[in-house]
C-alpha cells in the first residue's frame, strides 16, 4: 500500500488547511502536522509553508504534491478495478471553470462529450483563477477552462486555444451613461462595475481605467460571479456590468437593459483549456478538450448582429 503520508499532504494542499485535511481524512489535526513533519525530514525540504491563515505549498512542494496526487489517483483506479486496456474513458473526469460565471461555456462541450463516452463521468466546479490554478497544480482537478489572458502567465501549465467570448458592457435602461457619445474611460470610471473575477482579463482592465483616472479601484468595484446578483445589482443600480453578446438579443435582456457601446472596440477574450504540464493527460481530458474545440462557436448571425450594433 502507498504510504499514508502522501494521503495527508494532498488532503494538506487541497483543502489549504491541517485541520481541514485532519477532518477530510478522518484523523486528528496533530496526527497531520506530525505525518507531514516527518515526511518533510526525510525529504530535506518544506512542503508547506505555515501561516496564520493555512498552509501554502511552496515551489519544491507542488511537484511533490502533483506526483504524490497522482499516484493516489491511479491507485484508486487500480483498486476499483479500473484498466485503461478495458474503458481508458471511465472514471470521473474533474472540469474547473475561472470564473465560475462561465459554466454555461460547458453545455454544448459535455453534451457532446458524453454523447461519444458515456461511461465518463463529471464532477464540474466554478471559482476564482487563484483556487483553480491551485487546484490544478494539486491534481483536485483534471482540467480548467477560463480566460488566455490570465492562464498564460503561469509556466507549469499546458494551455490549448478556445474561440475567444463576445462580451460587451450592459446597464439598466435610461443609465446616465447612455446619453454619453462617444463613451470614454473617463466617462466609465465615474462609475461602478461588477466584475466576474479579480484576475485577467476583466478586473485588471477595469483597476487600470480607475487608476487612469486617479480613483481607488477597492472604492468602485465588485468582484461577483453569480450572473443573477450580477443582473440584479445592474438592475437597481448605476452599476456596468460584463455579459457575453449572445445574451443581449432576447426580449427579456432589451426589457430591462441596453449594451453600451465601448467594448466593440477592443480585441475579443480568447478562452483556452489548461492542464498540467508535467503529465500527459489522459483520454478522457483529451475528449473534453476535443469537444471544447468542435462546439465552441459563434453562429454567424451573431456575428452580423454584433458587427451591425
Amino acid at each position: 500500500m502507498l504510504d499514508r503520508r502522501l494521503t495527508h499532504v494532498v488532503a494538506a494542499a487541497r483543502e489549504g488547511s491541517f485541520t481541514l485535511a485532519a477532518q477530510r481524512v478522518g484523523v486528528t489535526q496533530s496526527a497531520i502536522t506530525k505525518s507531514i513533519a516527518e515526511l518533510e525530514r526525510e525529504l530535506g525540504f518544506l512542503i508547506f509553508n505555515r501561516t496564520a491563515r493555512g498552509t501554502l505549498v511552496t515551489e519544491e512542494g507542488r511537484v511533490f504534491v502533483e506526483r504524490a496526487a497522482r499516484l493516489l489517483d491511479d491507485a484508486k483506479d487500480l483498486l476499483q478495478g479500473r484498466s485503461n486496456s478495458h474503458d481508458p474513458y471511465g472514471g470521473t473526469l474533474r472540469i474547473a471553470v475561472c470564473p465560475a460565471s462561465l459554466e454555461w461555456q460547458l453545455i454544448e462541450p459535455v453534451t457532446l462529450l458524453l454523447g461519444r463516452h458515456p461511461t465518463i463521468r463529471l464532477e464540474v466546479s466554478g471559482g476564482n483563477f487563484e483556487r483553480v490554478v491551485q487546484q490544478l497544480r494539486t491534481g483536485q482537478i483534471d482540467v480548467a477552462l477560463g480566460f488566455d489572458a490570465a492562464f498564460r502567465e503561469q509556466p507549469d501549465l499546458r494551455i490549448g486555444p478556445l474561440p475567444p467570448l463576445r462580451t460587451t458592457l450592459f446597464v439598466r435602461r435610461h443609465h446616465p451613461i447612455l446619453k454619453t457619445d462617444p463613451v470614454t474611460t473617463a466617462d466609465l470610471a465615474r462609475y461602478v462595475f461588477v466584475s466576474p473575477s479579480d484576475s485577467q482579463p476583466y478586473a485588471s482592465t477595469i483597476r487600470g481605467w480607475y487608476e487612469s483616472h486617479n480613483i481607488d479601484p477597492r472604492e468602485k468595484l465588485h468582484l461577483i460571479d453569480y450572473f443573477p446578483i450580477v443582473r440584479r445589482v445592474v438592475a437597481t443600480t448605476d452599476a456596468i456590468g460584463f455579459i457575453a453578446v449572445q445574451f443581449t438579443h432576447s426580449e427579456a435582456f432589451e426589457r430591462r437593459f441596453t449594451r453600451v457601446p465601448f467594448l466593440e472596440f477592443f480585441p475579443l477574450k480568447p478562452l483556452c483549456w489548461a492542464v498540467r504540464a508535467r503529465w500527459e493527460p489522459r483520454p478522457a481530458v483529451r475528449a473534453f478538450t476535443k469537444a471544447c474545440r468542435e462546439s465552441l462557436h459563434y453562429p454567424e448571425a451573431e456575428c452580423v448582429a454584433d458587427a451591425s450594433a
